[in-house]
């Protein structure tokens, strides 16, 4: 199963073997000063968004890769009936949010993720929505 977690300046979601096999890569790092919002989602299948870009989309077992929408990519790795941290990212990050189904209580891991990085928004505890596109 999936971890996240903070190493030195960095967030890292490390995937067991079989995980970067299905993701078609490897661990996810990625700068905590471009972390603009944590948030835990309990509801699993709220999470997803987008298309399915590389991985395994295996609905109501596990969805494990990388989604495509206008606004970017999101890395996902859950597991149905559990709750979701939510680490939505700034532009400048590779991707728009991470979203990991975690093995410990998910409150705990989301507010020690929240407490490491320098910048957060806290106007909102609820993750925000996708910027609309702009109309041609």
């Amino acid at each position: 199963m999936a971890r996240m977690f903070v190493d030195g300046d960095d967030v890292v979601v490390h995937l067991s073997w079989w995980e970067k096999a299905a993701a078609r890569r490897g661990d996810v790092r990625v700068p905590l000063s471009a972390v603009n919002r944590v948030t835990v989602e309990p509801d699993w299948w709220r999470v997803l968004r987008g298309v399915p870009h590389r991985g395994l989309w295996i609905p109501g077992a596990r969805c494990i890769g990388t989604r495509r929408h206008h606004a970017g990519k999101d890395f996902v790795a859950i597991r149905p009936s559990r709750p979701v941290v939510c680490v939505e990212l700034r532009a400048s990050a590779p991707f728009r949010l991470l979203a990991v189904s975690v093995a410990r209580e998910a409150r705990a891991a989301a507010r020690s993720l929240g407490a490491s990085a320098p910048d957060i928004d806290t106007s909102t505890p609820w993750r925000q929505p996708l910027p609309v596109p702009e109309e041609n």
